[in-house]
């Protein structure tokens, strides 16, 4: 007998006896996942589902299983509907949880704004380097500074034309427009930086979509001998089970339409919609897996 794969984690402990049991019937019957696919009509990946935990499948199928393995269905059964509760309710606690889930911190958001830093914070800076005030009163130290002070810095001779403001120290400007330059340099790259910081985590901000109850309904129109719901106009589009959307519903009407009961109009694709669309690849002669590709939406649209 082939060791089983462990199961998923975080599977409730209802869904976990009911795949058990399931395997162990599988077991009993001494059946290949093709032989169940051809003595059940579901397919091989659909029971790969089952058994892997991925999945919960319809009631006909675990009928049949516990027929062919001569076990008793009513408790296969029992053990069925307590996971499918169990599994509904996992799926509404994951929506309460995103939908609860923290939100763009508004500190954050203020800081990748892109906004420059204040200039004040750039003057300080400068002014404390080597070309500030006190960069200045450091470079005016001659030679002869002794342990009790500094002397006063010689005045700088008035020029010939008698304009009494003194000059600067030759090189002192240079100095300071290499200072200036090099921290308005600097702020810009940082801007840029932060700037791009923000443009580039832009596509991460919106919240995640979450699937939220939305109602749906069938309203019915041909057009160029094909059929439509008014949720959807998709022909091509794969989907499977625990997917959700206009494109369920728009397969769900189709399935009622074609006389086969999907378990209501609500957009989520769960075990009694897979049972249904199995039913229909059965009554239009298709392949059975369970799963809607342009063959199914092919036939359940004429």
């Amino acid at each position: 007998m082939a060791r089983w794969r462990a199961l998923p984690a975080g599977l409730d402990p209802a869904v976990v006896r009911f795949v058990v049991q399931l395997r162990k019937l599988k077991d009993v019957s001494g059946r290949t996942l093709r032989e169940l696919a051809q003595e059940t009509g579901y397919s091989s990946s659909s029971w790969e589902r089952y058994l892997g935990g991925r999945s919960l499948p319809p009631r006909g199928a675990v009928e049949a299983l516990a027929q062919i393995a001569g076990g008793d269905p009513a408790r296969v059964l029992a053990l069925l509907e307590m996971a499918a509760d169990a599994w509904k309710s996992r799926q509404v606690d994951a929506v309460d949880a995103v939908s609860a889930g923290p939100q763009p911190d508004a500190a954050g958001e203020a800081d990748a704004s892109g906004e420059p830093a204040d200039p004040a914070g750039s003057d300080d800076s400068a002014e404390h380097g080597g070309d500030g005030r006190d960069g200045r009163a450091h470079e005016a130290n001659g030679p002869g500074e002794g342990a009790a002070g500094r002397p006063a810095e010689p005045p700088v001779p008035a020029p010939a034309d008698g304009d009494p403001r003194p000059r600067r120290r030759p090189g002192a400007g240079w100095r300071r427009l290499v200072t200036l330059g090099g921290g308005a340099a600097l702020g810009a790259v940082i801007t840029l930086l932060v700037v791009d910081t923000s443009q580039g985590a832009a596509p991460c901000s919106p919240v995640p979509a979450v699937h939220k109850p939305v109602t749906y309904g069938c309203h019915y129109s041909q057009r160029a001998t094909l059929w439509y719901a008014g949720n959807s106009t998709t022909s091509t589009r794969h989907i499977v089970v625990d997917m959700f959307g206009p494109d369920v519903a728009e397969l769900q009407c189709l399935l009622q339409r074609a006389g086969i009961t999907p378990g209501g109009i609500d957009g989520n694709f769960g075990p009694l919609t897979e049972h249904a669309v199995i039913q229909a690849q059965k009554q239009f002669h298709l392949d059975v897996d369970g799963q809607v590709g342009p063959h199914t939406w092919a036939a359940l649209r004429r």
